[in-house]
C-alpha cells in the first residue's frame, strides 16, 4: 500500500468543537417538531458546558430565533459559533466534513458526496454543508473522488478507532440494488478509498444493519469503538426479532476480528432496546 497521509481520529481525541446543525425541516419530525427544537436546545446547552459548539443555521432569521431558546435555557451561549448555511437535513454526522489530520499535521476537510442515503431525493443543499464548514474553520476541503467518481459516504456508515481500524456493514456500502451508495464498489475498492484517505490498514465487515434504520446498515446504530482496542456492540435477547440473528452474527465477526496490530478485540455487548412502531414503521 502507499504511504499514509491523513488520519481520522477516534471521536475521544482532542477536538476544537462539535459539528451540529439546528432542525428547520418539520417534515422530518411528523408531530413532534416543537418538541424537537427544544430537544436540539437541550443537547446544545450541555455539550457548550464543556466545548465549543459550531451550530450551522438556515438563515440568520432562525440563528435569532436559536440564539433566544438558548439563552431562555440558560446555555451559555459564548460557546456557539454560528455557520450561515441552508440544508435539507440536520445530520452533520452524515452530510457534514470528514475533518482528518494530515501527515504534516495540519487538518483538511473531507467532502464525501452525500446522496440522501439513496433514500430521499430533496439533498442538494447539502451538498454545500461541508465547503460551509471548512470556511468556518478555515481549513482546506478535498472532494473524495475514486477512479474518476465522487465516492458516496457518510460519517454514520463508519466507525473508527484512530489508529488504523475501521468498521463498517456490508448493507450500508456493498448492497447494489437497496438504497445504493457506489454501484459496483467491492471491499478491495474501499479498502483503498479508506486507506488514502482515512489511513486506515485494518477493514472489519459486519454483515447487516438493524431493522428500523432508514439509513440502511449504518454501523453506529450497533457498534461503537469505546477506546483503541475496545467495541461496545448491541445484542438482541429476544429470539423471535429480526434483529436477534442479525447482531449475533455480527457479534461472532467482532470476536473472530483483529486489530491493525494483530491483537484481538475486546467485545462489550450491550442489550437492545425494546421495540417501538411509530405508524407502522419500526
Amino acid at each position: 500500500m502507499s504511504e499514509i497521509t491523513r488520519r481520522l481520529p477516534a471521536e475521544w481525541e482532542s477536538h476544537q468543537a462539535t459539528l451540529l446543525c439546528f432542525p428547520h425541516n418539520g417534515n422530518d419530525w411528523p408531530g413532534k417538531y416543537e418538541v424537537i427544537k427544544w430537544a436540539f436546545v437541550e443537547i446544545i446547552r450541555k455539550v457548550a458546558e464543556y466545548e465549543r459548539v459550531l451550530l450551522v443555521v438556515k438563515n440568520e432569521e432562525l440563528q435569532q430565533k436559536v440564539d433566544a431558546m438558548l439563552q431562555q435555557a440558560h446555555a451559555n451561549t459564548k460557546q456557539v459559533k454560528y455557520i450561515l448555511q441552508n440544508t435539507n437535513r440536520s445530520w452533520m454526522r452524515d452530510s457534514g466534513p470528514i475533518v482528518v489530520q494530515r501527515s504534516d499535521g495540519k487538518r483538511e476537510a473531507l467532502q464525501f458526496r452525500f446522496n440522501g442515503w439513496a433514500k430521499y431525493p430533496n439533498h442538494r443543499l447539502d451538498w454545500q454543508v461541508p465547503s460551509a464548514v471548512a470556511k468556518s474553520l478555515k481549513v482546506p476541503v478535498t472532494e473524495v473522488c475514486y477512479q474518476g467518481r465522487p465516492v458516496v459516504l457518510e460519517g454514520g456508515a463508519i466507525e473508527v478507532n484512530g489508529r488504523g481500524t475501521l468498521i463498517t456493514t456490508e448493507e450500508c456500502l456493498l448492497d447494489q440494488k437497496t438504497q445504493v451508495r457506489n454501484p459496483g464498489f467491492t471491499k478491495e475498492d474501499y479498502a483503498a478509498i479508506f486507506h488514502e484517505y482515512l489511513g486506515v490498514t485494518n477493514v472489519i465487515w459486519l454483515g447487516d444493519g438493524i431493522e428500523g434504520d432508514d439509513t440502511h446498515g449504518h454501523v453506529d446504530d450497533i457498534c461503537r469503538f469505546v477506546n483503541p482496542t475496545t467495541v461496545v456492540t448491541c445484542v438482541e435477547s429476544n429470539t423471535r426479532d429480526v434483529n436477534h440473528r442479525r447482531l449475533a452474527q455480527n457479534r461472532e465477526r467482532l470476536k473472530s476480528s483483529r486489530l491493525e496490530d494483530g491483537s484481538k478485540l475486546k467485545v462489550v455487548e450491550m442489550p437492545m432496546p425494546a421495540r417501538l412502531d411509530f405508524e407502522d414503521l419500526r
